[in-house]
């Protein structure tokens, strides 16, 4: 089972929290030490005071830096810290534990300095700590603790508030992988349901003036055009819900029956050619080519013929061409040559490792070609 990842001020706020418990467990055996030991007030409310100044004053640095909020001013704030860390164990002797606080800035040096001026500001405290401690008389094991461990607090600092914002923005990435997966699915969706619907209700809508042409004279014509408007319209309902579950696949075979018989109801000869077995890749893709095809024939076109033809070697090539280039009864818009879909379709065979292109023949034709290769993964 995959973690639930908590927002990031609940990661920050970890993130502070158990810093700070750390921390005071570096410092609680001087506080006990003056509470349980010395038992002098005086010496009790200055410590128990500049160790929450310290600790406040660090969790609000730690806390603004984790989230992006860092400041020129927060340099200060690291010198407050120091100055603190430094004053206290002189007021209060290096023993019983305050010389601990040497150690505290050093976490956060790579935390609010920018990265080359915390490594210089790193490097000279690992020199001046352990020397500051000798001079205070902490006992040689405790300045060698803080001259290894000085640098090694400094840069654990840094790798948390690395790792903190890594992680953040891995999930920003996550989260814009998601919206662009979404945008994609859509523009898929919308892609295919226009090639669907376009073909299918531009044929409905030629059938029905055909009958409507034949109304008074020929009864027996008409009933035949609105059985096939029957048929088209429950097969677009089924095309419609096969998109929707994204089952949907189409058939060159079956798209070239289809617009062979469209385009003959609409008065344009069709000559189409007979398929060899191909694999299902190259039907589906193809399939496509020449349904967008036959729509745009009989939405932007006047063609009288339309002549199909297909070769196949290494690749497989599909020629679709009519004569209706110079005579459109409805132009396409500006800006698209052939419909809306000529520029999916280009995307769709692009990743099926083809080529598509379609445009004027300079003889008043209109040429579509595509192509894909025969077998798969072939590029």
């Amino acid at each position: 089972m995959q973690p639930r990842i908590p927002r990031p001020t609940v990661v920050a706020a970890a993130i502070v929290a158990l810093t700070l418990v750390t921390l005071a467990g570096l410092l609680a055996p001087a506080l006990w030490y003056e509470a349980i030991e010395r038992q002098e007030p005086g010496r009790i409310v200055a410590g128990g005071l500049g160790v929450a100044a310290v600790l406040t004053l660090y969790a609000r640095l730690l806390w603004l830096n984790l989230m992006r909020r860092t400041a020129p001013v927060h340099a200060l704030g690291l010198a407050a810290i120091t100055a603190l860390c430094w004053v206290l164990p002189a007021a209060l002797g290096g023993a019983a534990g305050w010389g601990n606080l040497l150690m505290v800035p050093a976490g956060l040096i790579a935390v609010v300095l920018p990265l080359r001026q915390a490594v210089a500001v790193t490097a000279v405290g690992s020199v001046l700590t352990p020397v500051y401690g000798l001079l205070l008389g902490l006992p040689a094991l405790s300045v060698l603790y803080e001259a290894i461990g000085f640098p090694i607090t400094a840069f654990s600092g840094y790798v948390t508030v690395w790792l903190f914002h890594i992680v953040q923005e891995l999930r920003e990435v996550r989260a814009e992988l998601a919206r662009s997966a979404v945008g994609e699915e859509r523009l898929r969706f919308a892609r295919d349901l226009h090639d669907v619907l376009g073909h299918s209700l531009q044929a409905v809508a030629l059938r029905a003036e055909v009958a409507e042409r034949f109304v008074d004279r020929d009864p027996p014509r008409v009933r035949k055009e609105l059985t096939e408007i029957q048929t088209m319209a429950r097969a677009a309902v089924q095309d419609v819900r096969e998109i929707v579950r994204g089952h949907r696949t189409a058939s060159l075979r079956t798209e070239l029956d289809g617009i062979s018989a469209v385009l003959q109801a609409a008065g344009i000869r069709c000559d189409r050619p007979e398929l060899p077995d191909l694999p299902a890749h190259v039907h589906e893709s193809l399939g496509w080519v020449a349904r967008e095809a036959a729509t745009n024939i009989l939405r932007h076109s006047g063609a009288s013929w339309c002549r199909i033809t297909l070769a196949a070697d290494t690749r497989v090539r599909l020629e679709i061409v009519n004569d209706g280039a110079d005579r459109r009864s409805h132009p396409a818009p500006a800006g698209r040559a052939a419909g809306t879909g000529l520029h999916g379709l280009a995307e769709r065979i692009a990743a099926a490792g083809g080529e598509l292109t379609a445009g004027p023949g300079g003889d008043g034709t209109f040429h579509v070609r595509a192509s894909v290769p025969l077998a798969t993964g072939e590029s």
